[in-house]
């Protein structure tokens, strides 16, 4: 039966009397009462079976004078015993605590995270800001997820980032910019390395640091409001992760940090893991399976910001509400916007080959093939360097935009009339007719797919849904149609599919020139003439979408008045409207049980002209039911 040796604080030694010691079942072979003044329990013997119940700063004392001892140590929780609770996993209640120690076969060999030579429990916390994030500063170790998204919203302005360099052996110094670090020995340590660090133990050799670098205040907000919502997150696009046995630490000013919140400053750290430095019996909330865990370095660093030129611009300055671009990311997405506005032979070829697929599957009123059309059709990419051009007034991007648009036009143009003067056929179907009267619905799916197409461009991770961006938008089936209506010589074809082009072409530009302006690429001062602009043209061709959605409410009106609607014994059925204009013409169909007359049908049309307050004029299919 092992015997423990107990090192308590001398203000619970009621505690300890009535409690602790009779829990124990006369297990406790000494009481060593803790003093700053008296070395006793420096000299309790190597290898014996320690139980501590001290607070976190006496225990960080009787940690740093054990390291040739290798005592097998139980950790009960003290009314002061807040970091290492969390750190060790012990359990909350004493009883339980106790319990713990008393089951343990054996005590497992345990790391210890060092910061300049102290040791950590739970987390070292470098820039004050990060305590509303991490619930460094919290009483009782941790924020609610309200309190914490309430937290970030109020002192969110004065999350300034600061200059870092971070030393890992074997990598280049790493020199960035973030608003704070959170280091800790293993991801169930901390709320923040809880959430966002699997597969980390206490006996697996490696620490982690968490750079946080958000570019905006609303990443910051968002990343608060899934810490409320989800219960599992995943590492936010704003976070660096370096998982090794060392970490140096250095900025040009000293850092104020928290070590287990112990308010400090320095202008170097040095976080170093102390492999197997203590023999642990572990608390019941502690994992130190390491199976999984792997022993190998992580260097996750793509999300921070670096470049001499990038961290002069925003250290020491207050986050901005939303993301301001960089300036690797002006470079990268203007290489690719002025490429876009390229009439390279790869465009121009596909513009002719989608025009003809578009055209094909029109007349054979076919939707898979249209759809196809969509996909292979490249005007989607010229129209997004338009918008950018317009946004930032570049003669460069926006000249060059329109060029490439209007030769893809040309060419689009020939090739349906090309198709409609070789093809016999001059039916308006379903797929022609849906194209030829746009109303602010389709404005709105422009709209929509310009902020898409925006988003798309600027975040490359996501560059791979344009396809669907292209589908939705749906751009050169308006246009062969419209050379449809050219090729039959019909007006009103012509126009009303051009109006649906036009429609998505300034709904795209204006929506992607706002989206760009949101994602940081311009300055509102630069940016508002063109959009005033943009916005003028977009007002201008809403008119007649406006009339045509007008319309389009007002038939659907009819035809939802109409339909199972009764006169007498007939009823009427599958109602549509071919022409609204005055007299208004509608084709029906009336079912009835017997034969209908001419009476008959004038009594029908009297009756609907009465329900709709208009004069009518009736296309009618009749069908009898026995």
């Amino acid at each position: 039966m092992t015997k423990f040796t107990l090192i308590y604080d001398t203000k619970e030694e009621q505690t300890v009397q009535e409690k602790i010691v009779p829990a124990f079942e006369n297990r406790v072979e000494k009481l060593v009462p803790f003093r700053q003044d008296d070395p006793a329990c420096k000299n309790v013997v190597a290898e014996s079976a320690v139980v501590t119940y001290v607070s976190d700063e006496t225990l960080a004392e009787i940690v740093a004078g054990t390291k040739h001892k290798k005592w097998a140590l139980g950790i009960l929780p003290h009314p002061d015993l807040l970091e290492a609770r969390l750190g060790f996993g012990i359990a909350d209640s004493l009883a339980d605590a106790i319990e713990d120690i008393l089951s343990a076969e054996a005590g497992i060999a345990a790391d210890l995270l060092l910061c300049n030579g102290k040791p950590v429990f739970n987390k070292v916390v470098i820039g004050n800001s990060l305590s509303l994030m991490a619930g460094s500063m919290a009483k009782k170790g941790f924020l609610s997820g309200w309190e914490k998204f309430k937290n970030v919203l109020v002192q969110s302005k004065a999350l300034i980032p600061r200059a870092f360099t971070l030393n890992t052996e074997g990598k280049p110094p790493l020199k960035t910019a973030a608003i704070g670090i959170v280091a800790v020995l293993h991801g169930k340590s901390a709320l923040l390395s809880r959430k966002l660090i699997k597969n980390s133990y206490i006996n697996d050799g490696r620490m982690h640091c968490l750079v946080l670098a958000p570019r905006s205040i609303m990443q910051l907000l968002r990343f608060a409001a899934d810490s409320v919502f989800k219960k599992n997150g995943k590492l936010p696009s704003f976070v660096g992760h370096i998982k090794a046995g060392a970490v140096t630490i250095s900025s040009p000013t000293p850092m104020d940090f928290s070590l287990d919140n112990a308010l400090l400053s320095a202008r170097e750290i040095e976080l170093c893991v102390s492999p197997e430095k203590l023999l642990l019996l572990p608390g019941r909330h502690l994992k130190t399976d390491t199976e999984d865990a792997g022993t190998k370095d992580r260097y996750r660093i793509k999300a921070l910001p670096r470049g001499e030129a990038y961290l002069q611009e925003i250290v020491g300055k207050p986050l901005s509400l939303i993301y301001h671009a960089s300036t690797q990311d002006f470079k990268e997405l203007f290489k690719v916007l002025r490429e876009n506005t390229q009439a390279s032979t790869p465009f121009l070829t596909l513009m002719m080959l989608s025009t003809l697929l578009a055209t094909l599957g029109l007349f054979l009123n076919s939707s898979p093939v249209i759809i196809g059309a969509m996909i292979l059709a490249p005007l989607m990419a010229p129209i997004i360097s338009l918008a950018m051009g317009v946004l930032r007034q570049d003669r460069q991007l926006f000249w060059g935009s329109l060029r490439t648009i209007g030769l893809g036009l040309l060419l689009s143009y020939l090739a349906a009339i090309l198709v409609t003067v070789i093809t016999p056929l001059q039916a308006v179907n379903n797929e022609i007719s849906g194209r030829i009267s746009p109303n602010l619905l389709d404005l709105g799916v422009a709209i929509v797919s310009g902020i898409a197409g925006a988003y798309a461009h600027a975040r490359e991770e996501v560059a791979k849904t344009l396809a669907g961006v292209a589908i939705a938008v749906a751009l050169v089936p308006p246009l062969a149609v419209s050379g449809i209506g050219i090729g039959w010589g019909d007006w009103n074809i012509f126009t009303g599919a051009l109006l649906l082009f036009l429609t998505n072409l300034t709904g795209i530009v204006l929506a992607a020139a706002f989206t760009f302006m949101l994602l940081g690429f311009s300055p509102f001062h630069l940016a508002k003439k063109g959009l005033i602009l943009t916005l003028v043209t977009v007002a201008l061709v809403s008119l007649p979408l406006g009339f045509g959605f007008t319309k389009m409410v007002r038939d659907h009106h009819i035809v939802r008045s109409l339909n199972n609607y009764k006169v007498g014994a007939i009823r009427i059925r599958r109602v549509a409207v071919l022409h609204g204009g005055d007299p208004l013409v509608l084709n029906v169909q009336l079912v009835s049980r017997s034969p209908l007359s001419v009476k008959d049908i004038d009594m029908v049309k009297r009756a609907i002209a009465s329900e709709v307050g208009r004069d009518v004029e009736l296309e009618v299919a009749v069908s009898l039911r026995r």
